[in-house]
């Protein structure tokens, strides 16, 4: 097998040009002195005199969000982000921000990219910094709050007057510097956009299918937490001009809605699409104010459509197929939308990371590098994915696609017994490479493979004399819902825990004389409260006694009012959390277990490598690979337990020194 392969993991946040966020505001704030980045400067190149020159623009000023008097106190987020903060300003970087308004739908991925405790006020000293997925890494890229103004406006994305919140602007920012300028941001490819803002794989949707099954696509990936972005065609200019239809051509769109509402006699499909511009929409049919909208008595009128000039607005799924190019969908797995079959299923993963091809052209494919991988179980739709990401360092600005290829191979049986590398002989000119759908871009290649059971091997190549990549391959496994167990026999979790969960009345239904609880008496308040239908899959006394200990504060071996309280909201969160990952049948996947991690309220900032997900499976699941609910909410609260208390011991973030009894004193009673 191929070496190098190692789990991808969040291990650790690579500070992009080895600046620390934290240290440089503490500097600042102990200095009364505002950060000014040097790395970035407020000069003309970190915008780009390509792109001053070719608008015809001077040199802009440079001013912090404060010193706009005119617009009153500047914000970073006043309530919660939204797409509807973004409006594009000069540089052509759509691509970007229909991305990212897809990403406000998705609260749990955004705080991956835009730390929340960042403000103008508590602890300001002109400092920000957000993250993005390069690589296999997240990559943690520091700003100055110092932005270029022309003629009293905001030359790039500016905020709206009327909440002045400045995130988009700075996160612009930080996206152009880690790119080299604002310029390089100038045009380029949604999929890029989209993975750099969440490390998942693209699909590109067919709308070449009925409009029927591209609402249900749509709806389906949504439900599952994807994002989705789509772009009109090239027009005549080559440029992004608004078209008679309102629609901007080589323009990119968020997708945030897709809804079937009844229309005179029948039916029709529509999509709800949002324009980073802001205000520049469809004046087709569906269009805000349309007779489309006049004329339909659907009772969901209220909820679906507004007459507002804030970019969004409703297209039918035909106008839709006749005027974009392609419709993206980017999840943290591959995804299959094969006409309302399960989007998603069960994938494994392998991942080699920090590779490295030379040119060989002399030589032949046999000196590339090579990476085997083993089909068990024939399959009735695509299930292989291949995905590679360019590194950086070896992308030019001149590049317009990734400058990379690959074909994979099936080995056959006269060759099974090379296991590290293929001989010569093997890669013959009439030996034929497996064929399949592919996406590809400037940093990005990624192919999907409906392959017949076998051995098969996957060979890359460059035309630079190096190239440096990360791939992924990933496995579909077979459907175990299939072959569950008949007699595994999981009781049920109620539709829902009273809001007003913790009521004396509850708590002293079970606490002793009114005061406290133990593990035996949370036993029954658990599995008589939360639980319902026959006996089965229950919480455990050990289990129980496990939880009281994890928020035993007083360390008494009981809970009190207070600790019980928190331990409810805990609960309430998990409920929501299972029942919204399980696959409708009351049954969690270990597969499934890191989307359960990222949707946990009480999980926000705490990451997980794939190594110790395997050992959680172990240790959590069955043979099946099923968690129960109890399983859960026990992983869960240890999880979030053992993260804070490793802070909150560790002097330095990295590692933390224990006596052996304080040791002995964490791991024997949490």
């Amino acid at each position: 097998m191929a070496r190098n392969q190692e789990p991808l993991a969040e291990i650790s946040v690579i500070k992009f040009k080895d600046q620390d966020f934290k240290y440089l505001r503490d500097h600042c704030l102990r200095k009364g002195q505002l950060f000014e980045d040097e790395t970035f400067p407020a000069v003309a190149s970190s915008i780009g005199l390509q792109l001053l020159q070719g608008k015809g623009l001077p040199s802009p000023e440079w001013k912090r969000p404060w010193m706009d008097s005119s617009r009153g106190p500047p914000y970073f987020i006043r309530e919660s982000a939204s797409r509807f903060d973004i409006q594009q300003g000069q540089a052509g970087d759509c691509w970007v921000l229909a991305a990212l308004g897809s990403l406000t739908q998705s609260p749990h991925c955004l705080r991956k990219i835009l730390p929340m405790k960042q403000s103008f006020s508590h602890q300001y000293a002109g400092i920000f910094h957000f993250r993005f997925w390069q690589c296999g890494q997240w990559v943690d890229v520091v700003v100055d709050d110092r932005l270029p103004v022309l003629y009293q406006e905001y030359l790039f994305v500016h905020p709206r007057r009327d909440n002045n919140e400045f995130w988009p602007c700075l996160l612009e920012k930080a996206y152009a510097k880690l790119h080299g300028s604002y310029f390089h941001l100038h045009g380029g490819h949604l999929p890029d956009a989209l993975v750099d803002l969440t490390g998942g794989l693209v699909t590109n949707a067919d709308l070449y299918s009925s409009p029927s099954d591209l609402v249900l696509v749509v709806k389906m990936a949504a439900q599952a937490g994807s994002l989705m972005a789509c772009s009109t065609p090239v027009g005549p200019t080559g440029k992004d001009d608004v078209m008679a239809t309102g629609l901007v051509s080589c323009h990119a769109y968020t997708v945030t809605g897709a809804e079937q509402i009844q229309y005179r006699k029948g039916w029709e499909e529509i999509i709800r699409l949002w324009n980073p511009w802001g205000k520049t929409e469809w004046r087709g049919r569906w269009s805000d104010g349309s007779q489309e909208w006049q004329e339909t008595h659907d009772h969901r009128k209220v909820q679906l459509y507004e007459n507002k000039e804030d970019g969004e607005f409703w297209i039918s799924c035909q106008d839709f197929q006749d005027n974009f190019s392609c419709l993206y969908i980017c999840n943290q797995i591959p995804i299959s939308l094969d006409h309302g079959n399960i989007l998603h299923g069960r994938w494994s993963e392998m991942t080699f990371r920090n590779q490295e091809i030379l040119r060989h052209p002399a030589e032949g494919p046999w000196r590339d590098p090579q990476y085997f991988f083993l089909v068990q179980e024939p399959m009735e739709s695509n299930n292989v994915v291949v995905s590679f990401t360019i590194m950086p360092q070896s992308l030019m600005s001149t590049d317009k696609e990734i400058p990379l290829n690959f074909q994979v191979f099936k080995v056959d049986s006269q060759f099974q017994q090379f296991r590290e590398r293929l001989p010569p002989t093997f890669f013959s000119q009439f030996r034929h490479a497996a064929q399949g759908t592919h996406l590809k871009t400037k940093c990005n290649f990624t192919q999907c493979f409906h392959l017949s059971p076998g051995t098969y091997v996957v060979v890359p190549s460059t035309s630079r004399e190096e190239a440096q990549f990360l791939l992924r391959i990933f496995l579909k496994l077979p459907d175990t819902d299939r072959n569950l167990d008949n007699n595994f026999n999981l009781r049920g979790l109620k539709a829902s825990l009273p809001e007003s969960g913790f009521k004396q009345s509850i708590f002293q239904r079970y606490a002793q004389q009114g005061i406290d609880i133990d593990a035996t008496q949370l036993q029954s308040l658990l599995n008589q409260e939360l639980l319902q239908g026959p006996p089965g899959d229950m919480f455990s006394l050990d289990e129980c006694r496990s939880m009281v200990a994890l928020m035993d504060l007083e360390v008494n071996g009981r809970l009190n009012p207070q600790e019980f309280k928190r331990l409810w909201r805990r609960l309430m969160n998990c409920q929501h959390v299972f029942q919204n990952t399980q696959n409708g049948s009351g049954v969690l996947l270990s597969s499934d277990l890191w989307k359960a991690i990222e949707n946990a309220d009480f999980l926000a900032g705490i990451s997980v490598s794939r190594e110790l997900l395997d050992l959680m499976t172990l240790r959590y699941s069955d043979s099946a690979g099923r968690i129960s609910f109890p399983s859960l909410v026990c992983f869960l609260m240890r999880l979030e337990a053992m993260a804070k208390t490793f802070h909150n011991l560790s002097k330095d973030g990295k590692g933390l020194y224990l006596t052996e009894m304080e040791w002995m004193n964490l791991v024997m009673y949490s």
